[in-house]
């Protein structure tokens, strides 16, 4: 069957970076990382839109798509000292959910069961479910850990009939054997939902979340490094998911469930460095960027730079030079 190609938006490849093919296992070769767009919101129970996040996360950026990006933080060109490739969208049609899951899952697999690192760009929060059950079915489920960064857990059992949904899939993750309850750590959680019943079950699973007011007293950076000893522990690798609603609307506006009093920008693109720097990142989503509700390209732009964060800092991990970030920009080294 013939495939559509890039859903919606312009054939092209994150940041200029070159092609690869699911489908031919020769050019997977050597490669480090593969960029996946899974451009489905039809698990949205809000505001739709993210079907177009790839797109604008592949494009959202004022210089060349030349397949360059020298970090001045960290030294490296992430699309250049490490092998980069981008193997389009996964075909998803917003009224076949059950499909778009396993589809994504098994792009996700073959990519991870390559080797590479699997980068994917959403979509809305369904796809967390596929994405790291792709991941664990090569690394072993109960295997990886999850840092989960978000302002809602996305644990609810069954919303508006329906198993599946960008409300639902950590806990599907958890049922499934994918996850384990007590290597879940989630950063950013605020706001009014979800109620009783979800934060039972969650603390029946031994799910650790870190919610704002927690954040704010205790410092971001304690906050990780406590999360940091957890994912680590009995685990192999790390899938890091990113919904860009944990950041606060004003720095992230483009999104479909916005909640107020999340990160800022700078705390989340730190955040994702540090992660991406000191762990063993073994896949990564970035979601919810909807571009319909964006202003000034801000939150595309952001889900760009997260991208660009975590493969600088997989870069600089990979090359055993340690990097310190009090480093002066232009100390001659």
């Amino acid at each position: 069957m013939t495939r559509y190609g890039p859903m919606y938006g312009p054939d092209i490849t994150f940041l200029g970076v070159d092609r690869c093919d699911l489908t031919d296992p020769a050019s997977l070769e050597g490669v480090d990382v593969v960029i996946l767009g899974a451009p489905f919101d039809g698990g949205t129970s809000h505001r739709p839109g993210a079907r177009f996040g790839p797109s604008a996360l592949r494009q959202a950026c004022y210089l060349a798509h030349d397949g360059s990006r020298p970090s001045l933080a960290l030294r490296v060109d992430g699309l250049r000292d490490l092998t980069v490739r981008d193997a389009g969208d996964v075909e998803c049609f917003s009224g076949d959910l059950e499909t778009s899951i396993r589809d994504i899952e098994a792009a996700v697999h073959t990519v991870a069961a390559s080797g590479a690192i699997p980068v994917v760009l959403g979509g809305d929060h369904s796809i967390a479910l596929p994405d790291a059950r792709g991941v664990a079915r090569h690394h072993g489920f109960g295997r990886v850990s999850m840092i989960h960064f978000d302002a809602h857990a996305d644990t609810g059992d069954i919303e508006f009939g329906h198993l599946y949904g960008h409300g639902q899939p950590m806990r599907r993750l958890i049922e499934s054997g994918a996850i384990r309850g007590d290597r879940f750590l989630q950063i950013g959680l605020r706001g009014y939902w979800p109620g009783p019943e979800v934060l039972s079950w969650m603390a029946a699973q031994n799910m650790r979340s870190y919610e704002m007011t927690e954040i704010v007293h205790r410092g971001l950076s304690e906050c990780l490094t406590e999360a940091f000893a957890i994912a680590l522990d009995d685990c192999d690798g790390v899938f890091l998911s990113i919904d860009i609603d944990v950041c606060d609307p004003g720095h992230a506006p483009g999104t479909g469930t916005p909640e107020p009093g999340g990160l800022s920008a700078r705390e989340l693109l730190d955040s994702v460095r540090r992660i991406c720097y000191e762990l063993p990142v073994v896949g990564l989503e970035v979601v919810e960027v909807a571009p319909p509700y964006d202003h000034a390209d801000i939150t595309a732009l952001l889900g760009n730079r997260v991208v660009l964060e975590a493969l600088s800092a997989i870069a600089r991990r990979r090359s055993g030079d340690p990097w310190d970030p009090r480093r002066p920009l232009l100390d001659g080294r």
